[in-house]
């Protein structure tokens, strides 16, 4: 009867355990695709100039006297019914302060991405280098959660920064594609940091190891607590089985 509750126990326990890997390895494959739109969408708001639309007047008279302006951190561009023309700003001591910390954010954010991504890839369990313990993996996941949320910091702060930049120094009338582009690819790589970090773990593959070393106590006719090893429990009771078959 006690050998009957420790087996049904130790079944339980193990499927307990299958299941908690199997959520925690749906979170962390969950957290890794967001974070690589995210760093996409961070690429695709560096490389564009539709960050902000400035105006001093109504769209309307704005557009007939040819003074919609665009800007991004390369270029200021005039939008007009038969015109659309660039400036690119190349006059790097001359520009504000704020595109020039805006651009080294950005940078910065799309250059950190690429190692974040590939130690995100190397943590997930399905994915094996040599004879790359669950130590290292975990050590992976946290290192490249930690890179996804200073990329998203950076997205932040700039996208939030430049408009209000552009609007202290002339007037803003609406902000650009590029702009919520860049919003919602640093909300997204916010969201996918905190997934990875949370659910970065040991290595399923690691839990039959500890469950093999795992003990239990039965207590025996004298009073004293003994022992008994599951697995070995397991493995005798089903060679006995084999047997009596036979």
């Amino acid at each position: 009867m006690y050998l009957f509750f420790h087996i049904l126990l130790g079944s339980f326990i193990s499927s307990y355990f299958s299941k908690f890997f199997t959520d925690l390895y749906f979170g962390q494959l969950s957290g890794s695709g967001a974070s690589f739109a995210g760093w996409v969408g961070i690429i695709i708001a560096t490389a564009t100039n539709d960050w902000v639309r400035t105006c001093d007047y109504t769209v309307t008279t704005c557009v007939r006297m040819d003074e919609l302006g665009a800007r991004g951190l390369w270029a200021e561009c005039v939008i007009s019914p038969s015109l659309y023309h660039c400036v690119t700003l190349n006059h790097i001591l001359t520009l504000p302060a704020y595109i020039q910390a805006c651009r080294a954010l950005m940078v910065c954010a799309c250059l950190m991405g690429l190692p974040a991504m590939g130690l995100v890839l190397m943590s997930m369990p399905c994915v094996r280098l040599g004879d790359e313990i669950p130590a290292t993996k975990l050590r992976h996941g946290m290192v490249g959660g930690a890179l996804t949320f200073i990329v998203a910091l950076c997205g932040l702060v700039s996208t939030i920064w430049f408009p209000i930049g552009a609007h202290a120094e002339e007037g803003l009338m609406s902000f650009g594609i590029s702009l919520y582009t860049g919003w919602v690819g640093s909300a997204l790589c916010l969201l996918g940091s905190f997934m990875i970090l949370c659910c970065c773990g040991d290595d399923p593959s690691a839990t039959p190891q500890r469950q093999q070393n795992s003990y239990y106590y039965s207590r025996q006719a004298g009073g004293a607590d003994t022992p008994i090893n599951l697995a070995a429990t397991a493995v005798v009771t089903g060679n006995h089985a084999k047997s009596a078959h036979v």
